[in-house]
């Protein structure tokens, strides 16, 4: 029922603000460009803030061996750029740029370029660009936040079905709880351990080194990693006095509101640890984006550590949770569905952008499918409200067990009859209820199969949100698509190299780069090269594009010569489509020489 108004509101994220996950937006030097002379600085410049290793840069010459870069800093103090300062003896050649950065949401991202320096190297060595990421690496980080997700859930959860709904022996809950709590101590160690490695894309063994572990901790993820450890402590310390005060409330004594006070406040701030770490943390909206992410993940934890808390109740407690526990469950699940609802929508408009995205790119199919489960996962809840509702409209006579009959006052004349003795009660497991003949019995069978489904289904979502909050929103990805023009150079959005012949003359090639290569205006930069590689110097230039399936063109790039280079600042491409772009170069007052290539043009 809630798909489709869910899907509805995806669309506005069409026109909203940024999102996390640090997406390239130029270089300077640009990509594939050539270079008269060395540059001083190699810039990178990103769509949000980024943090800075100390082997943020590798810059390799064209022998493929490391180049002595000085120390990686910023551009003009600004937070979404990364700066290396490069030696003033490059030689002639191609160099290629390696380059690793931590975006402001926590996940590491890399790539590399190329720039060459006079004329580009005939034959390039084999380049090692350093590691991208260990895939052991990769699988434990992953294992580790998704235990941590779990035992969150289960701890927030469980604490809060107590709290709330007031079983009427928790007895059962404080084994979850203890497990839970052991679970995400561990798994936050294991986290902290394995961030080093992880932003380094190196095997685990390098969690064993002091000092990346030093490094680590002076962070932002491995800071509120420690937060989070400093939190068990007193959330153990709240879970002991509640379970105390669980049992004085058992023997008519009252619960404090300071009691429930200390658990939000508690169950907020470890909330805080992963909402400061992750999507929410960058981009624009940023307070907002952080209030909704709390909300978002302590709604998880009460409706699905709730879930596994009402199914080790209705499995395991004497005597079995009566219909206002149940009740009261169904009314909080319910709330925090809501929750739920409202916040997983905000979040998806500000990750995901456009309808194109929801299909074109991972994030966006992550979240269907993400959508998708929890849609079935609302028709098990719903099935399970009814079965609730059935529960709480029982008659009383057939919730309470029968009473033995009085005993009736017999004539003193012969023996007194013999007392019926009243058969001992046999507790019954809720999976196995169905063995009675109650109808209370039935319902709380039926009740825990519901509730079982909701449980599995809770746990792949769990599963698919914990892959989803380390995937690149759509919206950076289009971000990225749609990057400006770099300083001193363009994008090589659409790079096409065009050999030609003239007699005598020799033969040469023309490296036309076309940015951004879709639709709109574009700038064009055009370099000619002659028989031995390098620059070379030619009286004319023309560039035409034509689009003959829709019958548009020929479209004249207006080339200026630029002393070594030739470029036009704006060139118009209307139509999407495979254009033919016709390069016409004269090297003589009498000899020239066309040639034509075929391009794609995206929207």
């Amino acid at each position: 029922m809630l798909l489709g108004p869910v899907l509805v509101l995806l669309l506005l994220g069409g026109a909203g603000p940024a999102s996390a996950h640090a997406a390239l937006a130029s270089t300077d030097p640009a990509d594939g460009t050539v270079l008269r002379r060395a540059p001083a600085h190699v810039t990178l410049t990103f769509s949000e803030s980024v943090g800075l290793r100390d082997d943020s840069f590798r810059v390799l010459d064209p022998g493929g061996h490391r180049v002595h870069t000085g120390e990686a800093g910023r551009a003009g103090g600004r937070a979404d750029t990364a700066r290396v300062a490069l030696p003033g003896e490059l030689g002639e050649g191609t160099y290629t740029v390696a380059w690793r950065v931590v975006s402001a949401d926590s996940h590491p991202v890399s790539g590399a370029f190329t720039f060459s320096v006079g004329r580009p190297s005939q034959a390039t060595a084999p380049v090692d660009t350093g590691p991208t990421e260990d895939p052991l690496t990769a699988g434990l980080h992953k294992t580790a936040r998704y235990l941590s997700y779990l035992a969150v859930a289960l701890l927030v959860g469980t604490a809060a079905f107590v709290a709330l709904c007031r079983p009427p022996d928790p007895a059962p809950l404080r084994r979850t709880l203890v497990a839970a709590w052991w679970t995400l101590l561990a798994a936050t160690v294991a986290l902290l351990a394995l961030r080093a490695p992880y932003e380094a894309g190196t095997g685990p063994s390098a969690a064993l080194d002091p000092a990346a572990l030093g490094d680590t901790l002076t962070t932002r993820p491995g800071v509120l990693l420690l937060v989070r450890l400093g939190l068990l402590v007193p959330a153990a310390l709240y879970l002991v006095h509640a379970a105390r005060t669980a049992r004085a409330d058992r023997r008519g004594g009252r619960r404090t509101a300071l009691t429930g006070a200390v658990g939000v406040v508690l169950a907020v701030g470890l909330a805080l640890t992963w909402a400061a770490a992750e999507h929410a943390s960058a981009g624009t909206q940023v307070p907002v984006a952080m209030t909704s992410s709390v909300l978002h993940l302590l709604a998880t934890a009460v409706w699905l550590g709730g879930l596994a808390a009402l199914l080790t109740t209705l499995r395991s407690a004497r005597p079995a949770p009566d219909a206002t526990t149940v009740a009261r469950f169904s009314r909080t699940a319910f709330t925090a569905v809501t929750v739920l609802v409202v916040t997983g929508v905000y979040q998806s408009w500000r990750g995901l952008g456009s309808w194109q995205a929801l299909t074109g790119t991972a994030y966006g199919r992550l979240l269907l499918a993400k959508v998708i489960l929890v849609a079935v996962l609302l028709a098990a809840a719903a099935v399970s409200r009814r079965w609730t509702a059935a529960l709480v409209t029982e008659p009383a006579a057939v919730r309470e067990p029968a009473r033995l009959p009085e005993r009736v006052p017999q004539p003193a004349v012969g023996p007194p009859p013999e007392a019926p003795r009243p058969e001992a009660p046999r507790p019954t497991h809720p999976s196995r209820a169905g063995t009675g003949t109650g109808t209370g019995s039935v319902l709380r069978r039926g009740l825990y199969r519901s509730v079982l489904v909701e449980a599995v289904v809770a746990a792949v979502v769990l599963g698919v949100t914990t892959v989803l909050t380390a995937t690149p929103p759509g919206r950076s990805a289009e971000e990225a698509a749609r990057a400006a023009v770099p300083a001193g150079g363009v994008l090589p959005a659409s790079v096409t190299t065009i050999p030609f012949e003239i007699g005598d003359s020799g033969s040469g090639t023309v490296q036309i780069t076309l940015d951004p290569g879709r639709t709109g205006d574009n700038a064009v930069q055009a370099v000619v090269f002659g028989p031995d590689g390098s620059l070379a110097a030619v009286p004319e230039l023309r560039l035409s594009f034509t689009l003959p399936d829709k019958q548009v063109g020929p479209i004249e790039a207006d080339l200026r010569d630029r002393g070594g280079y030739w470029s036009a600042n704006t060139v118009t491409l209307p139509l999407p489509g495979t254009w033919t772009m016709k390069a016409t170069v004269r090297v003589s007052e009498i000899d020239q020489v066309s040639e034509t290539r075929r391009i794609p043009v995206e929207r």
